[in-house]
């Protein structure tokens, strides 16, 4: 027998597991350096992007993360990858974009930036995080599925 919540009559079912879907931009200019952000709660350097918002477009919260951590407008040229994070619950899509418009402003979120070399972006980053940066620049027409711990890249797979 299914137990039953008894204010509201419904049958009660175990938790679900629950994710959350976050969103980055690996924003590459005409030198083919990636622009990182280093982030005031934890100084890492990250490409910029974050959390999705309930009801929001995939490509909206993109633009959004990104306006709101560089102050640059973006235009979005394709997913090059997937990463879940098996640690935290949080997948990732990963989009390889170019700078439309602005200039480089600090936020609450952000307190550096750099242009990075493909050799900077390994030496800087966590193997988790580097590799979507590194896989943006070496997109070859199909996006890459990974599994991370947050740190370490546990799995890969097209």
């Amino acid at each position: 027998m299914t137990p039953v919540d008894t204010e509201s009559e419904a049958p009660m079912h175990p938790p679900r597991p629950l994710h959350s879907v976050s969103v980055a931009a690996i924003i590459v200019d005409k030198h083919g350096r990636v622009l990182l952000t280093r982030r005031r709660d934890n100084s890492h350097w990250e490409p910029p992007g974050g959390v999705l918002e309930p009801g929001e477009a995939i490509e909206d919260g993109l633009r959004r993360e990104v306006a709101e951590e560089t102050g640059l407008v973006i235009t979005i040229d394709v997913l090059t990858g997937v990463y879940k994070n098996i640690r935290r619950g949080i997948v990732a899509l990963v989009f390889r974009c170019h700078r439309a418009t602005g200039d480089l402003l600090l936020s609450i979120e952000t307190d550096d930036f750099l242009w990075a070399t493909r050799g900077q972006i390994s030496e800087l980053m966590t193997p988790a995080y580097a590799v979507r940066a590194l896989d943006a620049l070496d997109y070859d027409g199909r996006p890459e599925i990974r599994t991370h711990d947050g740190v370490l890249v546990i799995s890969e797979h097209r």
